[in-house]
């Protein structure tokens, strides 16, 4: 275990946060690790996202009655509604003081993939995540479940008796709760008929359609009786498999891609006989000894976003035009609410490839306006969202949509050690080479050690 209290509460600022915000830095060495984490788990008031207009249409039957001219005016209205969602959840990441929060509602965000067009379903969803993130697991899943950004997505608003869909039905066991190989393709159809009725109204409201619902016996994981989708999920809930994979899942997101078997195996238990108990749980990682074992630290890549909302929370930063947010997201490719799949996003170094790394390391020289984006998002308008890629602007040393209150930050890291503020792993070698591209100012050791490959680790 690492002795250090200021490399301890780095590597927990790290993985339950997204990152050291600026006023934290004095704090590095000053507050306990027990101070910090008292802070990120106290229970705070939560507070809904409400960003998306109500006048929004949301039944597709009415949709598609529209002439193309008001399909393209309502489509355009959509497109813009996601990307303001989508950077209002960027600001909460970045900004909230409840930041194990929308960490964790980051994670679930991935871990209860939905891909949708309807900024309404969208946000709903969202705000479900964000307000069970460090509540009971069961109704997470529950509430997930029955949202109608989910059951449009896997096709269950089409699930009706005698023509059952099974997409929802596989998902919630293979990607949700137990994982492949738990269940049986019986278990598949069966569960499926469970779920057949589960659906929305114009209103967008959850709804249980009596007359679509498949009332007859099922057998499911083991159980016979008239199962309804809550009972479906109750009893995957009394699975213990399923609290395994959910811990391990966790485990590789907050602590480390490699699993300690011993560890994810006592975990689990303690989450099942919690009932799910998700706060418990993390608090039980956050707490142990061996979260801060020198192997686990600067053990993971950082995801895009994880990247970006890192140098923003701890550079002072104005950004003129948020929206430049979505090209960045795009180009590094995790566009927050536009998941790959319905398995969400990857994980480590997944996140790499030749293009995307050579960005990450230059994101720092171009937010501080050392060098242009050379880059362009691709011409794909559906995952744009319709956005043009010209939004950024340029001009011959660099981009003008970010200032950087540099003055600010050279007092405070006056007489500091830099790389040991922003890396969580030493540099290679005596790190002299950094050196050699800088004129000794605090800014450019900054944009300097935040373009090297460990930089890129947490």
């Amino acid at each position: 275990m690492i002795n250090s209290t200021f490399i301890k509460n780095k590597h927990l600022l790290s993985r339950a946060s997204f990152g050291i915000q600026f006023h934290q830095i004095n704090d590095l060495d000053k507050k306990s690790t027990k101070q910090f984490l008292s802070e990120l788990i106290a229970e705070k008031e939560f507070k809904p996202i409400n960003i998306v207009s109500n006048d929004l249409e949301i039944d597709y039957a009415t949709f598609s009655k529209l002439d193309s001219n008001a399909k393209k005016i309502k489509s355009k209205k959509n497109r813009e509604q996601n990307i303001l969602l989508n950077l209002k959840f960027f600001d909460e990441m970045l900004n909230s003081e409840d930041q194990l929060r929308e960490k964790m509602a980051f994670f679930w965000n991935g871990h209860f993939a939905t891909r949708i067009i309807n900024p309404q379903f969208n946000q709903d969803l969202l705000n479900t995540i964000r307000e069970n993130a460090l509540g009971n697991f069961g109704d997470l899943l529950k509430a997930v479940s029955k949202s109608p950004a989910m059951l449009q997505f896997l096709n269950n608003q089409q699930n009706k008796k005698g023509h059952p869909n099974e997409n929802f039905g596989r998902e919630v066991m293979e990607l949700f709760t137990m994982g492949r190989g738990n269940y049986t393709e019986k278990d598949v159809k069966e569960g499926s008929r469970a779920f057949t009725g589960w659906g929305y109204g114009k209103d967008g409201t959850f709804q249980e359609r009596p007359r679509f619902h498949d009332s007859e016996s099922k057998t499911f994981l083991g159980k016979t009786g008239n199962f309804n989708g809550d009972d479906i999920l109750d009893i995957i809930l009394t699975q213990k498999i399923t609290a395994k994979f959910i811990t391990k899942k966790i485990y590789r997101f907050f602590v480390n891609e490699n699993i300690d078997e011993k560890i994810a195996e006592d975990l689990s238990e303690n989450f099942y006989a919690s009932n799910y108990d998700i706060k418990k749980l993390m608090t039980e990682i956050f707490t142990s000894d061996w979260f801060y074992e020198e192997k686990n630290i600067g053990a993971k890549i950082k995801s895009p976003i994880e990247l970006m909302t890192g140098i923003l929370r701890i550079l002072p930063t104005k950004i003129y035009n948020p929206k430049n947010l979505i090209v960045y997201q795009k180009l590094l490719g995790q566009m927050l609410l536009y998941p790959p799949n319905v398995a969400g996003w990857p994980f480590g170094k997944s996140w790499i490839d030749s293009s995307t790394l050579l960005l990450r390391m230059q994101l720092p020289q171009i937010w501080s306006g050392l060098r242009p984006l050379d880059l362009k998002p691709k011409a794909d308008d559906d995952l744009q969202m319709g956005m043009s890629t010209d939004l950024i602007k340029k001009k011959k040393n660099g981009n003008e949509n970010f200032t950087i209150d540099w003055p600010k930050i050279e007092i405070l890291f006056k007489d500091k050690n830099i790389s040991e503020i922003l890396l969580q792993k030493s540099l290679n070698g005596d790190g002299k080479y950094i050196n050699q591209f800088s004129d000794g100012s605090i800014k450019m050791n900054i944009i300097n050690i935040m373009s090297v490959p460990e930089y890129q680790l947490m």
